[in-house]
């Protein structure tokens, strides 16, 4: 058995993570601020401990990786939503950033085996109709969360190249799944179509994503960690791509109840990327991982997931952190 954290565990990406690491036999210890967007709800029937606390907390890490041996951290802990990005930059500059030098300075003086990082391919920038991103793309963000991301797997590089830590770096694409908080795309749709409200779409919907189900993510993340080279970066896709408009036609159509009637257009956002799209080929030879949940199959479970648990909604509407 190992003992591994997971900061930000409490969240979307990371209780699909935590379920996964606890199912594999691991001890698993999740560090989360339960900001907004992390609620213990997230990790009920899970066999963890959850610490809630401040990546950023210089004293709390060393005294955390002082009270316990951890073989691995995973850092999923984020500011991630691109629209707050962009409203306030700063939450993503110090958490994404900042937390990230002082989780990879406490891990370093714990001397604390596999570091790995959970990135987003938005570092890339944006792709036009044709193309894919490698591992030899250049890092072009063009948003503050994105640039934050950046500079923070820039940090987790440097430190295998300075100090030695065998840190590896996953960059995955958009993901779908149970638990994702209602201001995300997919959860948002449903949530409204559920409560007869406008389905709000950017600009003419036409922008293109790379979609996959937050346990294939998982899933990959695991493979990473476990069969990863060190330095190293993994690229984490499907090779599914939908425009934003076709997605939400297709939670129309397995809404039903005329929810297609409630699609609104609304102005575009400042620098909205155009298209993601991963080269995932490097990643399969590699680790020996495919994606498993398809597409069509992952999102009907998904929607029928929200249908069935409109407290969980609630509670995170409500939910401001603590």
């Amino acid at each position: 058995m190992n003992h591994i954290l997971v900061t930000g565990g409490a969240g979307f990406i990371g209780s699909a993570l935590v379920a996964q690491l606890v199912a594999g036999g691991n001890r698993v210890t999740v560090l989360d601020k339960l900001t907004y967007a992390g609620h213990p709800q997230n990790l009920a029937g899970i066999d963890c401990t959850l610490i809630e606390g401040d990546i950023t907390d210089a004293a709390m890490l060393a005294m955390l990786f002082s009270d316990h041996r951890f073989d691995a951290a995973i850092h999923v802990a984020a500011e991630s939503h691109v629209d707050n990005s962009i409203a306030g930059s700063a939450a993503f500059i110090e958490t994404n950033i900042l937390g990230t030098h002082r989780l990879l300075e406490a891990a370093r003086a714990a001397r604390v085996k596999r570091f790995l990082q959970v990135s987003t391919d938005e570092v890339y920038g944006a792709l036009g109709e044709e193309g894919v991103f490698t591992t030899d793309s250049p890092m072009q963000p063009n948003s503050p969360y994105a640039a934050s991301k950046a500079g923070a797997d820039h940090l987790v590089r440097s430190w295998y190249k300075t100090y030695g830590m065998e840190t590896i770096i996953t960059r995955c694409c958009n993901n779908y799944g149970p638990r994702q908080h209602p201001e995300k795309l997919i959860p948002r749709m449903i949530s409204n179509a559920l409560a007869g409200q406008p389905l709000p779409v950017y600009g003419e919907g036409k922008q293109m994503r790379e979609w996959i189900h937050a346990d294939d993510h998982a899933r990959g993340v695991i493979a990473a960690l476990q069969r990863g080279t060190p330095g190293e970066v993994y690229l984490l896709g499907t090779g599914v791509e939908r425009r934003n408009l076709e997605l939400v036609e297709l939670l129309c159509d397995l809404l039903g109840n005329q929810a297609h009637a409630l699609i609104t257009f609304v102005a575009d956002r400042p620098g909205h990327d155009f298209r993601y799209a991963l080269d995932i080929s490097a990643t399969e030879k590699a680790l020996g991982f495919t994606p498993s949940i398809g597409f069509e199959e992952g999102m009907r479970a998904t929607v029928d997931w929200y249908r069935s648990h409109p407290e969980w909604i609630e509670t995170m509407l409500a939910w401001k952190g603590k």
